[in-house]
C-alpha cells in the first residue's frame, strides 16, 4: 500500500469529524448567531445618526445612548398604544357577537341555513365540560408560558447589549476585523462595510421619517372620521406600510378599515378613501423626493426578498430583508463588470408611447 493513501483515510475522517462537529456546533448556537445578526443588522442602521451627532461634538457612546433610547421610546410607544386597542376591540366583539350572528342569521334564513344567537347559547353550552378541561390545560401550561415570556425577555436584552456595544465601538471593532488582513482586502471589507452602513441607515431614517409623516396625516384624518384609537391605528398603519414591502399597506389599512367598519359603514368608506388617496400621494410625490438617494429595488425582487428573509428568520428577518437585498445589488453594481448587450428581439424595449401632444403623432388618416 503507498504510504500516502493512510494519511489520506486519516485526513478524510479527521475531516468529516471536523465537519459533523462543526454543524453540531452551529446548531446549537443558531439562537446565538440570530441575535448577533439583528444586532448587527440594528447597529448598521443606527451608525448614520450616531456619526452625525459625533461629529457635532457628541462623545460617541453618549450618541449612542441618545439613539438607542430613542428606538426603544419608539418601539415602546408603539406596543403601548397597541395593546389598549386590541384589549377593548377584542372585549366589544365578545360583546357584540350575539347581535353580529342575529344580522348573519337573518342573511342566510333566506337560504334555509337555521343559525342564531340562540342556537349558539346552545352550542355553547354543550361544549362548557370541554372548555373547562381546556381551560384545565391551560392553567397547567401557565409556567411554559413564563418561560417562554422570561427567554424572549432575555434575547431583547441581549439584542440591546450587542447593538450597544457594536454601534458605541464601531471603529474599534472595524480596526480589529481589519488587523488580520492584508491591506488589500482591508479596503475591500472597509468599502463594503460603508456601502452596508448608507444603504441600511438610508433606508431606515427615510422610510422612519416617511411613516412619522403618514402617522401624522393618518391620526388627523381618523380624529376627523371619529374612529376610535385614532393615534394606535395611525401608527399601525405607518409601520407597517413603511417597513413591510408589497403588501403591507394592504395589512396596514386592513385594521382601521375594519375597526371603522364596526362602528358604521360610512366611517369605513372615508378610511378607504383615505388609504387609497394617501397611497397615491406617497408613491408620487412624497417617496420619490424622500428616497431619491436610498435604494430602488424592483417590487419583484423587495416581495421576493422579503419571503426570504421570512423564512430564514421570521418577522425579523422580513424586517431586514430589504436592506440587505440593497446592500446586495449595491454591492453587485460596484464590483460585476457589465457589458453592451447584443441587439435581439428578446432585449428589445417597446417604445415609448406619443402623447397626444406629441408633434411627431401621425394626424388622423394620414
Amino acid at each position: 500500500m503507498p504510504r500516502w493513501v493512510p494519511r489520506l483515510l486519516i485526513t478524510i475522517v479527521l475531516i468529516v469529524i471536523a465537519l459533523f462537529a462543526g454543524y453540531h456546533i452551529l446548531d446549537r448556537l443558531r439562537s446565538l448567531i440570530v441575535l448577533v445578526g439583528i444586532s448587527f443588522f440594528l447597529s448598521i442602521a443606527l451608525e448614520p445618526g450616531v456619526n452625525y451627532l459625533s461629529r457635532k461634538g457628541w462623545k460617541r457612546g453618549l450618541a449612542t445612548g441618545l439613539m438607542f433610547l430613542a428606538m426603544v421610546a419608539g418601539v415602546g410607544l408603539f406596543i403601548g398604544l397597541m395593546v389598549p386597542l386590541i384589549i377593548d376591540q377584542v372585549s366589544r366583539l365578545v360583546t357584540k357577537l350575539p347581535e353580529y350572528v342575529d344580522q348573519a342569521s337573518e342573511a342566510l334564513a333566506r337560504f334555509g341555513v337555521d343559525f342564531s344567537s340562540a342556537k349558539l347559547g346552545e352550542a355553547v353550552q354543550n361544549i362548557t365540560a370541554d372548555l373547562n378541561t381546556f381551560a384545565a390545560d391551560i392553567a397547567g401550561s401557565i409556567f411554559g408560558v413564563g418561560q417562554v415570556l422570561l427567554t424572549t425577555v432575555f434575547q431583547l436584552l441581549t439584542i440591546g447589549l450587542f447593538t450597544f456595544y457594536m454601534t458605541a465601538d464601531g471603529p474599534k471593532l472595524r480596526r480589529t476585523v481589519c488587523s488580520v488582513l492584508p491591506r488589500e482586502r482591508q479596503i475591500e471589507v472597509l468599502k463594503v462595510w460603508e456601502i452596508a452602513i448608507d444603504k441600511t441607515g438610508a433606508y431606515f431614517y427615510s422610510r422612519t421619517l416617511l411613516a412619522g409623516f403618514a402617522a401624522a396625516v393618518g391620526w388627523a384624518v381618523f380624529t376627523v372620521v371619529d374612529v376610535p384609537y385614532a393615534l394606535a391605528l395611525a401608527l399601525w398603519m405607518a409601520v407597517l406600510s413603511q417597513f413591510v414591502p408589497v403588501v403591507g399597506t394592504y395589512l396596514g389599512g386592513a385594521l382601521p378599515l375594519l375597526i371603522a367598519l364596526l362602528e358604521s359603514p360610512g366611517k369605513a368608506i372615508a378610511v378607504l378613501v383615505y388609504v387609497v388617496v394617501y397611497q397615491q400621494l406617497e408613491n408620487y410625490l412624497l417617496a420619490p423626493r424622500i428616497t431619491a438617494r436610498t435604494m430602488a429595488l424592483h417590487p419583484a425582487v423587495a416581495f421576493g426578498s422579503a419571503i426570504a428573509g421570512g423564512t430564514l428568520l421570521g418577522v425579523p428577518g422580513t424586517f431586514m430583508a430589504l436592506p440587505v437585498a440593497a446592500t446586495a445589488q449595491a454591492f453587485v453594481t460596484t464590483y460585476v463588470e457589465r457589458h453592451q448587450v447584443v441587439d435581439s428581439p428578446l432585449t428589445e424595449e417597446p417604445p415609448p408611447r406619443p402623447s397626444k401632444e406629441d408633434p411627431r403623432r401621425p394626424a388622423a388618416g394620414g
